[in-house]
């Protein structure tokens, strides 16, 4: 189960549960449930890599069309329990986001950005640019 706390209260997905399973000579595959407006949803992906299960399936959920351009992940603290943070960077409509997340779990801290930044290209477009006053 992963902790809500670390979430921010006005995002509007929040990651309610992730397993990820890898193993030595199979495709790598999460299972996620996220919370929408309340409401729970699941999905189950495979993919290249264990973040990259995790993003499908959070994709699957989702369908934001979006084009990942960035991934990175750097160490908060040191040590074997390390937290993590990652960042992750979408493009959707030539509309750039960046979304955060971290935790001792990399694929945890992972899956976390991608639903910040996907909640961040779920804010209205007719917003006001905050260079152009539009």
């Amino acid at each position: 189960m992963v902790s809500e706390t670390a979430q921010d209260e006005d995002e509007p997905y929040k990651l309610v549960s992730m397993r990820v399973c890898s193993e030595t000579g199979e495709k790598p595959e999460a299972n996620i449930t996220l919370s929408i407006d309340g409401k729970e949803q699941k999905a189950q992906a495979q993919g290249g890599g264990q973040v990259d299960a995790a993003f499908k399936a959070i994709e699957s959920i989702i369908e934001s069309d979006s084009i990942l351009q960035l991934y990175s992940v750097n160490n908060i603290t040191s040590g074997t329990d390390a937290q993590g943070e990652v960042t992750v960077r979408l493009k959707k409509n030539g509309r750039i986001v960046n979304g955060q997340g971290a935790d001792t779990d990399i694929v945890v801290a992972s899956a976390k950005a991608y639903l910040n930044a996907l909640g961040k290209l779920s804010v209205s477009e007719t917003r006001a640019h905050p260079q152009r006053g539009l």
